[in-house]
């Protein structure tokens, strides 16, 4: 997964709250295998009718949202199961931020692992950008700003998920990258406690 430090991107608002992921993709797509893409399948029943025809008027589907990156949208979002595929269906639907006042919790960790970043910002600062149409804005990772249009705005991210996505790293990337250290732990506690290991092994 390769990092980034900025991204430049259309940012298209989604004005509801606890979008949860079942709504990100719905169940019954995720026997589809990933090399097939989840991006068609992002909101999947919010944007299409029964038959499976766009709504013109959901905001996504708007022609003057084609290309969007980055979406904003309500409280909650990403509510509900662990499921790691509604993070897929963003990411293979070409977003690269979230922006909310607040996650599901395994959800922005989830985004994290993944390359896409959930951006908090307050519920009063994200209404204004939520009453916009499409806007095109400059996310920056290293000073958790984002800015355009007339918009200057900051967030504040866990430094780790900060390191993670520069560096497009998952947990096990991280883990490897404190490896040096890992093994100087390790041999301290073997001279320290040499019972320890005789038992494990």
């Amino acid at each position: 997964m390769a990092g980034w430090t900025r991204h430049d991107g259309l940012a298209v608002a989604l004005p509801l709250e606890n979008i949860d992921t079942d709504q990100l993709i719905p169940a019954r797509f995720m026997s589809t295998p990933r090399s097939a893409g989840y991006g068609g399948f992002l909101l999947h029943d919010l944007r299409r009718d029964r038959d499976g025809r766009l709504d013109p008027d959901f905001p996504l589907n708007r022609p003057e949202a084609a290309g969007a990156s980055i979406l904003i949208a309500g409280r909650n979002f990403g509510a509900g199961s662990s499921r790691e595929a509604a993070v897929y269906a963003l990411v293979d639907a070409g977003f690269r931020v979230v922006i909310a006042p607040s996650f599901g919790d395994i959800f922005a960790a989830n985004a994290v692992n993944n390359g896409l970043l959930p951006a908090p910002l307050s519920a009063e600062r994200i209404a204004p950008l939520l009453a916009r149409g499409p806007v095109r804005l400059l996310v920056d990772l290293a000073t958790g700003s984002i800015a355009g249009d007339g918009v200057s705005e900051r967030f504040a991210l866990d430094p780790v998920w900060t390191q993670k996505l520069i560096c497009g790293w998952d947990d096990i990337d991280l883990t490897r990258s404190c490896a040096d250290a890992i093994a100087t732990f390790a041999e301290r506690r073997r001279a320290e406690a040499p019972w320890v290991w005789s038992q494990a092994s």
